[in-house]
Parts: structure tokens; sequence; C-alpha cells
């Protein structure tokens, strides 16, 4: 991949959950990035640099636009994240980073926590929008229904891509939800991903869930090689 620094505009903000938004960007025609993979941003507010990184939500096959989504935090970044408009200044140096789709594999599970769904959705996208016959397993915790992000997107993947499989679970259940309640465990595991021994492992959230869920695949005797780990060391 060729590395590239440019200056844009940002070209729009969706809101995915109460405290989760994404942040749009014309893509430029020689872009090119693999699912997985994250970019470094600077914004800036009066004449003060901030750069950070985030991994593409949006996919490759999407030609328009590439997007990072963040939660939103009472941090310095997410507050002028939180005051910027269409049509603001940003740089952008892309694209980086190993945890990618890997060809060797036809049966991977995306283990996900929070804001860590965010290059599993690039992922997803890609493998539906190329109609890869790739056997996809992925199970998403968060804390409750509504902090769910792309949920709607993930339940119409499911119905585009029959090698697709969506598994949510939530700490705060509610009367009418219907999905599983807890942590992602071992028995969730292997009850959702029968054949997992020849399966590779992704796994990407904060550090605490990631180290979780590293202890529950050593318990299922995984090779260290069928494991691919992307922390999210924080939502400043």
């Amino acid at each position: 991949m060729i590395l590239m620094k440019f200056e844009t505009r940002l070209k729009g903000v969706i809101p995915r959950t109460h405290n989760v938004k994404s942040f749009r960007f014309p893509r430029p025609a020689k872009l090119k990035y693999l699912p997985g993979q994250f970019f470094f941003i600077t914004i800036k507010d009066k004449g003060k640099e901030l750069t950070k990184h985030f991994s593409f939500s949006s996919s490759p096959t999407e030609k328009n636009y590439i997007e990072f989504t963040k939660k939103l935090s009472d941090s310095e970044f997410s507050n002028i994240l939180n005051k910027i408009v269409v049509n603001d200044w940003v740089k952008i140096d892309a694209p980086y980073g190993k945890f990618t789709l890997s060809s060797e594999y036809k049966k991977i599970v995306l283990l996900a926590g929070g804001i860590g769904i965010t290059p599993f959705r690039s992922i997803c996208r890609y493998c539906t929008d190329k109609q890869l016959k790739i056997k996809i397993t992925l199970i998403y915790g968060n804390l409750a229904e509504k902090d769910i992000v792309f949920m709607k997107e993930f339940e119409e993947m499911e119905k585009q891509n029959k090698y697709l499989k969506n598994v949510f679970t939530i700490n705060e259940a509610t009367d009418t939800w219907k999905g599983y309640t807890g942590f992602i465990d071992r028995k969730m595991i292997k009850k959702e991903v029968y054949d997992y021994k020849e399966t590779l492992f992704y796994l990407c959230g904060p550090p605490g869930m990631v180290k979780a869920m590293e202890g529950i695949i050593s318990q299922l005797e995984i090779s260290r090689d069928q494991i691919r780990v992307e922390y999210f060391t924080g939502y400043l």
C-alpha cells in the first residue's frame, strides 16, 4: 500500500448511537487501503492542531468516501470533533496497520467490544459487497442495546450475505431483548462457532476486554497463529 498524506474537508457527520458518530471525508481516487486498516487524522481548533488515529469504518468498496467512527467523550479531541461542521479542514495520513482480512482462512470469528466494532464494519461490508465466500461470525458485546453501533446495518448485511452471522450480547437487557445477556465467554463461542478450531479469530476492543478474550481463546486451545489482536486504548 502506498502512503498518502493529504488535506481535505469534512463531507458529513452521521450519528450512530447516543454517543457515537461517524465522520466522513471525500476519498481520493489514488487512496488504496485494506479492510481493517487505520489512518491518522489531524483537526484544528483556534490554530491548534491535534492528531489521532482511527480505524476505517468504511470499506474499500465504498469508493466516494472514507470514514472513521468514534465514541465521543469529554476529551479535548472529542470536544473539537463535536464542533466541526461540513467543509471544515482536516489532514489525513493513510493507510496503516496489519489488522486486515486474511486470504488464508475461509472461516473467521470477529470478537468486538464497544467501539472496537469499527474495523469489523469495514471487513463485513467488504466481504458482503465482494460476495466473498468467507464464513464470518461476528460476536459483539455492549452495555445495552442502545450502545450497539451499526446494529441495523449488520442485520441488513446478514440478509444480503449468507456467510455472515451476527451474535449480539449486552449486560443490561430489557424485557424485549432476544439476544445473549452477559459478557462474551467460552460457552457462547463454542455454541455459535462449532468449528472454532478451524477458524481465524480477530479480537478488537478496549484493552481489558481484549485481554479477557485472549484468555478465553487460550482455554479453547486455539493456536496463537489463529489470533489477530487490535487494542483500542481509549476513546480520547
